[in-house]
């Protein structure tokens, strides 16, 4: 067990390296560099301008040394004026972390990446990346874990209650239902409830709060929508993996045997076959997590929740370079995290898997 983890974490970090090194290839492509220096400096600079702008801060080094700059494993870029004052990468976190502007003769740290928890300064919302992410994430996270806490529940209760009785009314009307919810998106789902349950056109104005508030106090009437929108979509995909699960094992010999024996249904379903067929979509819910950050983009822009998936929207809608790598990092952590976890206890509870 403890080498399938470490040979788990290797393919992990291997597969971070590789992702974060692609994401910081295509955000450091020279149009989107052009467009920062115009941004920060002036849209009617001449090329020359641009490509001093760039040089004076190091975006023109080779793209393995900035990558290793940013990840800090490589010092990071110093540029030294004609008067002698230097200024580069560790200076510009030295002048955000500390108060004002850093003096000529200041020792500051060679190495100020990622990896030493300086991930950057956003352009757009003139803050380091580190307490924009911290913030928007908790937002997120509080989110998430409702749209969670409701999706999980009801998709396995739906799944458990068709797969029972393969075939019956009940499994063809919850699988209507199930196919129905993981066919339509969330910025579909999310316009139709916007403008069912927010509009006095269908005389259900139910929820009017906005969702913007839901960031301070989140109430039934601001934080519904946003959180049935994410969980629809999850709750049909689960279902149907727990459907089919659940009437693959009521099938299995075993169950067939208890039932001879005379065992009631309620217990055989709860005692022999649930366990079991939740096996399957315990992978499915892990990768749910993924699917949350996917959903919080769409969700959150569409109803102005100002949490990570609409600060990924303004990261790449501003060209923030900074802020659009900090965000990558946290999606690639999350999705290869749920991975490794996603796998552990698959192994847990299939003891096949771990025998062999």
């Amino acid at each position: 067990m403890g080498q399938f983890i470490l040979r788990r974490v290797g393919v992990m970090l291997l597969t971070a390296f590789c992702l974060t090194f692609i994401v910081f290839f295509m955000t450091n492509l020279y149009p989107n560099l052009e467009k920062l220096a115009k941004t920060e400096g002036n849209f009617r600079m001449s090329d020359e301008a641009v490509t001093s702008f760039l040089t004076d801060r190091g975006y023109l080094e080779p793209l393995p040394v900035k990558y290793g700059q940013w990840l800090g494993v490589l010092p990071g870029f110093v540029h030294t004026d004609e008067d002698g004052v230097k200024s580069g990468q560790c200076y510009d976190q030295a002048q955000v972390i500390g108060s004002g502007a850093v003096e000529e003769n200041r020792e500051v740290a060679n190495y100020c990446g990622v990896l030493q928890g300086n991930w950057g300064f956003s352009t757009v919302f003139k803050d380091t990346v580190n307490s924009i992410l911290s913030t928007r994430l908790l937002l997120t996270g509080k989110l998430a874990l409702a749209a969670f806490g409701v999706m999980i529940p009801v998709a396995l209760l739906i799944g458990i209650l068709a797969g029972m009785r393969e075939g019956s009314r009940t499994d063809r009307s919850l699988s209507t239902f199930a196919i129905t919810t993981s066919a339509t998106p969330e910025y579909v789902s999310g316009v139709i409830f916007i403008a069912v349950f927010t509009s006095s056109a269908f005389g259900l104005k139910w929820f009017k709060g906005s969702a913007t508030s839901a960031m301070e106090n989140a109430t039934f009437e601001n934080f519904t929508l946003p959180v049935a929108t994410i969980a629809l979509y999850g709750v049909g995909y689960i279902a149907r993996m727990t459907r089919a699960s659940m009437a693959e094992v009521m099938t299995a010999q075993y169950i067939r045997t208890a039932r001879l024996k005379g065992v009631s249904f309620g217990n055989i379903v709860v005692k022999h076959a649930l366990r079991n067929a939740l096996i399957a979509p315990f992978t499915v819910i892990m990768l749910q997590f993924p699917y949350l950050l996917t959903g919080v983009v769409i969700t959150e822009t569409l109803f102005n929740y100002k949490g990570f998936g609409w600060t990924l929207v303004q990261a790449a809608s501003n060209n923030d370079i900074d802020l659009l790598l900090g965000c990558s990092v946290v999606a690639v952590f999350v999705v290869l995290v749920t991975q490794l976890i996603s796998d552990i206890g698959y192994v847990f509870l299939n003891p096949r898997i771990r025998i062999s």
